[in-house]
This record gives C-alpha cells, structure tokens and sequence, in this order.
C-alpha cells in the first residue's frame, strides 16, 4: 500500500473529484436499476478497451473496461475498474479507479493523474505535463477496487462467507472495546447524551441534520473559495471532527440500546454497564451487516452522532426550558 501526493504549489481543486462522485452516483444507480430487472449481477464486458481516436470534445469515461487514448481529448478521461492508456493527448484530468494510468512516450497530460488501486507509469524520461499539475496516487487493494467497480451493486449485498463473518466479530469486539474506553473516560458526558437521546430525539436529529447539511456545503465552498493549503487544512479538520463525532456518537447509542434491551429482557440485579456496551455494538453491527439497508443506517447513525456532539454542552434543562 502506498500513497504518494505530489501537489505543486500553484494548484487549484481539481474538477475531476467531482466528475467522478457523479459518475460513481451514476454507476450505482444503473447497477441497482439493471440488477432490478433482470435479478442478476452486472458484470461490464471489459474484454475490448474504449479506444479514443480522432477528437473528443467531452470527457470520455470507461465503466469496466480500459480506456485507451490515441487522439485528443479536449477535457478529461476517467476509467472505473480499468487502466487508462494514454499515447495520444489528454487536455484535462486523467483518472482510474481500480486500475493504473500509463502514459506513453511521446503523450501529453495536460490535466491532473489520479489513481487509485493502481499506480502511474510513464516510462524512465520525464512525462509531459503541466507544472502546476498534480499526482494523486494510492497504490493498494487494486484487485478489490477493480470488483467493486466492475460490479458496484456488490457493495448494497455483501457476501456472506466466513470471512466476512469474522470481519463483523472483529467489528463487534472494536466497538465494545471502544466504547469501554471512550465510558471510562468520559461517563459523565455519556451519561449526559444518553439522557439526550432518550428524551430529545427529534430535536437531536434535526441539529445533525443541520450539521451534516452546514458541515458539507461549507467544507465545499472553503475548497472553492480559499487558498488551497487553508481550504485542504480545513477540510482535514473537518472529517476529523466528523469521524470524532461519529465515534462519539457510536458509544452512545451503543449504550443507549445495550440500556434498553436490559431493561426489557434482564432482571434488574443482572444489569451491567459492560453488558449493555457489549449488546449494543453486537446489534448495530448486525443491522450494518444487513443487505440493502446499510447505507440508511449508516446515514442515521452519523445524522444522530453529530446532533449529539453538538448538542453536547447542554444539559437536560435546556429541554425543559421550552416547554
């Protein structure tokens, strides 16, 4: 696994993060359509690449397949679980998701190279490319990337095997662990938020709500509109504070429902704070484990994660006050 950045100082956001969010929307959302109609995997014929000659005057995009480049493309070339060939002339980005970027002799990339699962080859000389160019490139788990981009639908079905089962053993026994150490930090301040969630929930929800809506437009726009070292240093704090609040907020609702399934189900002398830690990270992670839905729960789990860190400083009366 390797992962190299080499970003000049002149640099602007590339274009092409955004292009391929979109097309990996896109690509999910006809997997699920196809697989719907006909109830069987998509799986893209990627024995011929896509073979660019002549002009292109838009971005060209292989889903599965190679793409391999002997003409002129006016703006950028992505490949989705292929490699990406370049011997002709590329204007914009150059991308692979699942496969690497070869840059022939004699080529030009005018744009920025991407690569992930792959890696960049251009040959012993120096390849030809613009200065205030950047490569981004994380060289591991091609093999995995590639199957998951030739068949994204797989990612809403995972397979059970008996890898995957002692994948979620090992979830369970991170998250209690986790949650053991996070309550016997700070047991006030979850004590605190699982008072909140029982009692606010909705008020809860709607502040991460807002929280996920402000958090994500206001990274994108400081991208945008600041300088790029502030705007890449900003939003490195952000998904930090977002995944401390996530976990945060996982610790919570672990106990939150470790509390109330002993409450349903066990007497109250055989109640115990690790119990309830241990039965709470067991549930959520067999819900996260559940076809289809997972993305939903994942979405709640976050939604509700950030509405009570950022409800954190309040106590209880604060919902009293407003009645």
């Amino acid at each position: 696994m390797q992962l190299t950045l080499d970003m000049p100082g002149q640099y602007r956001a590339p274009t092409v993060v955004w292009k391929m969010a979109a097309a990996l929307l896109a690509l999910l959302l006809a997997s699920i359509a196809a697989h719907a109609q006909d109830g069987t995997q998509v799986r893209p014929d990627d024995k011929d690449p896509v073979v660019v000659e002549g002009v292109s005057e838009s971005d060209v995009f292989g889903i599965g397949r190679s793409v391999e480049v002997r003409g002129t493309i006016r703006k950028g070339v992505i490949a989705f679980g292929g490699d990406v060939l370049v011997l002709g002339r590329v204007e914009g980005d150059v991308a692979s998701i699942g496969g690497s970027v070869i840059q022939g002799e004699g080529s030009y990339i005018g744009g920025d190279v991407l690569v992930f699962g792959g890696a960049y080859h251009h040959g012993k000389t120096a390849p030809a490319r613009r200065a205030e160019s950047m490569t981004v490139m994380y060289a591991g788990y091609e093999q995995e990337l590639r199957e998951m981009m030739r068949n994204p639908f797989s990612l809403l079905a995972p397979q059970w095997s008996l890898a995957y089962f002692a994948q979620r053993l090992l979830a369970i026994l991170f998250w209690f662990i986790a949650s053991l150490a996070l309550t016997a930090v700070t047991p006030g301040a979850v004590s605190r938020a699982v008072a909140r969630l029982r009692l606010t929930k909705v008020r809860v929800a709607v502040i991460g709500c807002l929280g996920v809506v402000v958090s994500t437009f206001g990274v994108v726009s400081c991208m945008h509109l600041l300088p790029v070292p502030v705007g890449v240093v900003l939003g490195i704090i952000s998904l930090l504070l977002l995944v401390m609040a996530y976990i945060f907020g996982r610790v919570v609702i672990h106990a939150a429902t470790g509390r109330w399934f002993q409450r349903r189900f066990l007497a109250e002398g055989k109640r115990s704070e690790t119990i309830a830690l241990l039965l709470g990270a067991g549930f959520w992670t067999l819900v996260l484990s559940l076809p289809y839905i997972w993305p939903a729960v994942v979405a709640l789990l976050l939604v509700t994660s950030l509405g009570l860190t950022l409800t954190a400083r309040y106590r209880l009366g604060w919902r009293q006050a407003t009645n």
